[in-house]
């Protein structure tokens, strides 16, 4: 289907939803841009350590909570920009994991567990800080009654048994990830890093997925080893070229390094972001449109990654 009408089916006011993707690779940011175009608020977001994506749609507005291990882009953004100035605003509440709880967290979502056991953040702020207060867990039932739980290692004898922390399982209303390919009937294929999008694709009710390139079944029956997700747990497949623009896409294309240093410029000034809005998404009808008009064939054409390397070798960092 459509971004617009996979967006406008399965995305709406006061979901929870999840993006894949990782720092500065294959964020789904054709589809992040539709959900603010398309004006949905009060979402709930799940991210494991994302960039762009996370950053663009807080800086819209959209989002008043979050669930994060990490939010940068490396060195355009160490922490993302617009994420800071929300934080820092009390216009969102957060609640961060380690990088490894959050996976954990989408695995037992994945499994159909209601939490899963590990030991790291033992010793650590994490335990203790709490982003979502009592009253907040008490008024929102979707969320889970406490952010964590330590208990002894109910397998070890004696007094001083380890400790063991729990952490709740996550089942978003939507996952929304990018894939280089897919197929007509859902099967997804995603070349290089999966990241933690295989746990959130599986854990979310309902999942999109936006690919590079849409191709005949057939075609992934070949070295169907390689597949990533089987096309049951796909709920729209979308043809979106470019799709994780300004994001890299392995083998695919890179991050544009020049789109990064002008977002950093607008991030940084509220009035600015706001013309960043208008100018990149609120005017455009499309991601395609987007491309067509702010970037140009000839800057996507130094991005296109070399085929043995899968990273360009042109663009101007």
């Amino acid at each position: 289907m459509s971004l617009s009408e996979a967006i406008s089916k399965f995305v709406h006011n006061n979901s929870h939803i999840c993006i894949g993707g990782f720092t500065l690779n294959r964020n789904p940011m054709a589809a992040v841009y539709e959900i603010i175009r398309q004006n949905i608020g009060g979402l709930h977001l799940y991210v494991h350590s994302n960039g762009q994506g996370a950053d663009e749609l807080i800086g819209a507005g959209v989002v008043v909570k979050i669930d994060l291990a990490y939010a940068g882009t490396g060195r355009f953004a160490p922490t993302c920009i617009r994420f800071a100035k929300a934080a820092c605003a009390g216009n969102i509440l957060i609640e961060d994991y380690t990088n490894y709880q959050m996976t954990l967290r989408f695995m037992a979502g994945a499994m159909g567990v209601p939490f899963l056991p590990t030991t790291t953040s033992l010793g650590s702020d994490i335990i203790d800080k709490w982003g979502f207060s009592k009253d907040v867990r008490k008024k929102d039932k979707r969320l889970p009654a406490d952010k964590l739980i330590v208990i002894d290692n109910p397998f070890e004898r004696g007094k001083k048994a380890s400790k063991v922390v729990l952490v709740p399982a996550i089942n978003p209303d939507v996952a929304i990830i990018h894939s280089q390919t897919a197929d007509s009937e859902g099967t997804v294929r995603i070349e290089g890093l999966t990241f933690s999008d295989i746990e959130q694709a599986k854990a979310a009710k309902h999942l999109i997925v936006t690919c590079e390139e849409i191709v005949e079944p057939d075609k992934l029956k070949n070295n169907s080893g390689l597949n990533t997700l089987p096309h049951f747990c796909v709920d729209a497949v979308v043809e979106v070229p470019y799709g994780a623009y300004p994001t890299a896409c392995y083998k695919r294309y890179d991050y544009d390094p020049a789109f990064l240093k002008m977002y950093e410029k607008y991030a940084k000034d509220d009035s600015l972001y706001n013309k960043y809005l208008d100018k990149y998404i609120y005017k455009m009808e499309s991601h395609a449109d987007m491309l067509e008009k702010n970037i140009g064939a000839k800057r996507l054409e130094t991005l296109k990654a070399d085929p043995d390397k899968g990273y360009s070798t042109k663009a101007i960092r």
